[in-house]
């Protein structure tokens, strides 16, 4: 996310397509979403379910990912870690990305339906509206609060996760839930800090451009610290034990150190190592339930 990283164009139409779906965000939506299957059986997830259910929910994803792209065409010309995507380069048209997304989107729905259950199928599509339409279209143009409201989308992978395997919503995944949406908004505002007059150029209102930066290194701080106390809650509630709360309590401990130093001495070199920190964070400590579940079980 870097600066200095230089993005090319891939050479093969596939590549292109698959650039649309913004591979690295998928990664951590299935990943999460995987993790929340797991979780929600103390003995091994299904085959069928696990197989089409991670392919299903992944093509949703991506399919999201592409209308966002399509969306966000004049944004995306402005910011220099996406100008170089095949729409804003012309090396695909928005009548292909519209059919590729359809067509990857009817997929997954149908894989989701048929393989897995028709809950599952309904929240992703809901999800796939919250993020392609309601973030993407309403929300990021009009308010500052877009990724706080908006990341309610992006906290749903493990509770779809979750659904496949049970057909029904728990209040564990719930949880699982809160931790991604608590976390969204601290990791978006340390990438907006030191991407500010690239948003503020495309016109787009995110909280540093619209109240300035030290609001939101406070808010960045605030948020982290609710963070913190909602990852607790797996440990509180008796869905995780010991070896989750040590990971918690580390991996908070980090991230709250994070956001103290971008509270108190702010640098846009500090604002790229927390943001690529906060991933790091969910990666591992979603990786710790795991351990944890199968351990505990």
């Amino acid at each position: 996310m870097a600066n200095s990283i230089v993005f090319h164009a891939p050479a093969s139409l596939f590549g292109q397509f698959l650039q649309l779906t913004k591979p690295r965000v998928v990664s951590l939506i299935v990943f999460t979403a995987v993790i929340g299957m797991f979780l929600a059986t103390p003995g091994m997830v299904d085959l069928r379910v696990l197989v089409f259910g991670t392919f299903g929910i992944a093509l949703v994803a991506g399919a999201a990912a592409a209308i966002n792209c399509l969306v966000e065409q004049k944004i995306d010309a402005v910011m220099a870690r996406t100008r170089a995507r095949p729409l804003v380069r012309g090396t695909l048209t928005s009548t292909q990305t519209l059919a590729f997304a359809s067509v990857l989107g009817a997929i997954g729905m149908y894989m989701l339906y048929t393989q897995v259950n028709a809950l599952t199928m309904w929240l992703t599509a809901a999800t796939f509206v919250g993020y392609a339409i309601i973030y993407t279209i309403v929300l990021k143009p009009a308010t500052p609060q877009n990724i706080v409201i908006g990341g309610a989308s992006g906290a749903m992978p493990p509770v779809l996760g979750w659904t496949a395997v049970t057909g029904e919503v728990a209040h564990d995944a719930l949880l699982l839930f809160l931790i991604i949406f608590a976390w969204t908004p601290p990791h978006f505002w340390a990438l907006a800090l030191y991407r500010k007059n690239e948003y503020a150029k495309a016109g787009v209102p995110m909280l540093p451009v619209t109240h300035g930066d030290r609001y939101t290194r406070l808010h960045l701080l605030l948020y982290t610290v609710i963070l913190a106390g909602i990852a607790l809650l797996p440990f509180a509630t008796g869905m995780s034990r010991y070896i989750y709360l040590v990971a918690s309590i580390v991996l908070n401990g980090v991230f709250l150190y994070y956001a103290l130093r971008i509270w108190r001495n702010y640098s846009d070199a500090l604002a790229k190592q927390t943001f690529a920190y906060s991933i790091i964070y969910l990666s591992l400590l979603f990786a710790a339930l795991l351990v944890d579940h199968y351990i505990r079980w």
